[in-house]
């Protein structure tokens, strides 16, 4: 049984699967410009969870398991896969993908076009980006989005410039501006980033690997 709080607002053609609970002030699927309430349809999967005072507009199909924060906003026409969580005050814009058990902390911007991978993770206050001259004259025919390869984790407050593509296993660090693409299993930092080492490399203080080996 779903429970869905008194406040909360569910649009027109908006499909809940079971068990989801949606708390205070939610708002699901609100129209994008140019569209009427229903013109688009909206899904979110079973056993999901919106938390209080988030917005997901119309056109999302969004996978079971989902979770957001409080206060996160997500745009039109996303594909987002199972077990997927979205933290605090976070900003998707439309037309991402974001696949199966990606993880984004609190108040990251993820802008259109950006492709997160499976088992990826974004840490607080990530920014993508995707204009490479932002408010010139021709600047959204030539938006090009991040992509964030499988399993790469992506350090707090870093910053990934357009068309930029995240290699599998790789490792951003925190505070990072990324301007080339980085290859599968680096670890990259700096501003610019730069290649200082390789996942595998990783160990606790015990001498044991922090992250598996490269498949």
């Amino acid at each position: 049984m779903n429970e869905i709080s008194k406040t909360a607002k569910i649009l027109k053609n908006v499909t809940l699967g079971k068990n989801v609970k949606i708390e205070d002030y939610v708002i699901i699927g609100i129209p994008p410009m140019k569209k009427k309430e229903g013109d688009l349809s909206t899904i979110v999967g079973d056993n999901s969870v919106i938390r209080s005072h988030s917005v997901i507009y119309a056109g999302n199909k969004i996978g079971n398991n989902f979770q957001t924060g409080n206060n996160v906003n997500i745009r039109e026409e996303n594909e987002i896969g199972n077990n997927v969580s979205i933290g605090t005050k976070t900003v998707i814009e439309f037309k991402t993908v974001i696949k199966d058990n990606a993880r984004i902390h609190s108040q990251a911007f993820i802008p259109e076009y950006c492709v997160l991978e499976e088992d990826c993770w974004i840490g607080p206050n990530v920014v993508l980006t995707n204009a490479k001259y932002p408010k010139s004259l021709r600047a959204k025919d030539f938006l090009e989005g991040v992509v964030i390869g499988k399993g790469a984790k992506i350090g707090a407050n870093s910053t990934i410039l357009p068309g930029v593509k995240i290699g599998k296993n790789a490792l951003v660090g925190a505070g990072s501006v990324v301007t080339r693409n980085v290859t599968q299993g680096k670890i990259v930092a700096g501003n610019p980033a730069k290649v200082i080492g390789e996942i595998d490399s990783c160990k606790y203080p015990d001498g044991k690997k922090a992250y598996g080996s490269e498949k």
